[in-house]
């Protein structure tokens, strides 16, 4: 069997044992040959692609970014995912020899593989990314990598706002859903931490923040860059589109520390911690679980479980029906924001 192995949309810690996981239990286990292609889908259009063996794998797995780059051209040269669409990533299919895909992504590359897999074009999916917003698996790898990194800008930012009696707002990734501001929050204390599944208003963020100057100590605010204020405040955008057309989200933090500033009078400073959440090695957890991943993929092409995606469920990986992966957000729900209300005021 020839599998194509690529990735797309944005990069999370973690990928590079994905790939690593998948090539050594295809390869050396399955005796299957794999290609990789480059950038994503613009090495499949234009047949940018390397071999992928033991030895172009060899020592990836600590290693940040990925080796196959990735990117957000689409997959469908028209944008619409027609019949036409179809038919040209079928002429590529069979040009290279291909019989299946390994698609590492995140809910948009899901989608694309269950599309592929309706249309007679075997594929499935591995879980990526740091948001930790897809349904069907408990975690994605590159989202524990980038809660560990938040937290440790949550306890440097701790020790300068409590030098300066200062209140210190961190903005940090997440897009729609506000799992690595819980996560981070939760584990580095934040008196007060934001989501963009529950909204709040400036007054009862004041509120809190006074609380904590109440007891002698300086407040730390987490937010996720999808927050938005209650009261029908749109989210905070910079200019321009990404890849997928969706407005650029960031930069709440800089609009919320004016008003907190001006609503309890007391210094405040914002900080945007931006990619540096993505960068880097990867947690000890996220090879782990990206390696396990990568593995549970190569075993399922090897059954032809086709149309499926390797989630955590629980404490084993599990093949999880696409259908069940895509479509909507995994979002914070209330038990767990009210869990992080403990640590609020």
């Amino acid at each position: 069997m020839r599998i194509g192995v690529l990735c797309s949309g944005g990069d999370s810690p973690g990928m590079n044992a994905a790939i690593r996981g998948a090539v050594l239990r295809g390869v050396e286990v399955h005796g299957f040959e794999m290609v990789g292609f480059m950038d994503g889908w613009r090495g499949f259009h234009e047949d940018d692609r390397i071999p992928l063996d033991r030895a172009a794998v060899r020592g990836i797995s600590p290693l940040g970014g990925v080796i196959l780059g990735t990117s957000r051209v689409q997959p469908f040269l028209s944008g619409r995912g027609d019949d036409a669409d179809i038919q040209t990533i079928r002429d590529r299919v069979e040009e290279y020899g291909l019989d299946a895909f390994l698609l590492i992504g995140g809910n948009g590359t899901q989608t694309v593989a269950q599309l592929l897999t309706d249309h007679g074009i075997p594929a499935i999916g591995l879980p990526k990314t740091i948001d930790n917003d897809l349904s069907g698996t408990d975690y994605t790898f590159g989202f524990d990598t980038a809660v560990s990194i938040a937290s440790e800008a949550i306890d440097r930012l701790r020790t300068t706002g409590d030098s300066h009696r200062r209140c210190m707002v961190l903005e940090v990734m997440g897009r729609d859903a506000g799992w690595i501001a819980l996560h981070a929050g939760m584990a580095g204390g934040a008196q007060v931490t934001l989501v963009p599944e529950f909204p709040e208003s400036i007054e009862q963020i004041s509120e809190w923040v006074l609380s904590v100057r109440d007891r002698g100590r300086s407040s730390l605010v987490v937010v996720a860059e999808g927050f938005r204020l209650a009261g029908g405040a749109a989210q905070t955008t910079r200019d321009g589109l990404d890849g997928f057309g969706r407005k650029r989200l960031g930069g709440v933090a800089e609009v919320l520390a004016p008003l907190i500033e001006q609503h309890t009078g007391i210094e405040t400073r914002a900080t945007v911690l931006g990619h540096v959440q993505r960068g880097g090695s990867p947690t000890a957890f996220d090879r782990v679980l990206a390696t396990r991943t990568g593995i549970a993929a190569a075993d399922a092409a090897q059954a032809g479980q086709w149309g499926t995606m390797a989630g955590l469920r629980g404490d084993r990986i599990a093949m999880v029906p696409l259908a069940e992966a895509v479509g909507h957000l995994k979002t914070v729900p209330e038990a767990r924001y009210e869990e992080a209300r403990l640590n609020f005021g």
